[in-house]
């Protein structure tokens, strides 16, 4: 599953990045790596940007960035 379908109050694991190019780069610069836990915090009133913790850090990010992360939903 990708990581626009994760809803607020969930975790998960990233499993891996796609995109291409500079997009791709500037995600894994952003700390979205693999292995890396991440917890959606919120999502915007219209479902754009989603509001993430990762790392120790709050991060937002577009739907259309967020389709290209695919995670795997874990159990709080």
């Amino acid at each position: 599953m990708s990581l626009d379908q994760i809803r607020p109050g969930e975790k998960a694991v990233i499993a891996a990045v796609g995109g291409t190019g500079s997009l791709r780069r500037r995600l894994l610069d952003m700390g979205l790596t693999p292995g890396t836990q991440i917890f959606v915090r919120k999502v915007a009133p219209f479902g754009d940007p989603l509001e993430l913790s990762l790392r120790g850090y709050e991060l937002t990010l577009r739907n259309e960035d967020a389709k290209k992360i695919k995670v795997h939903r874990t159990v709080s």
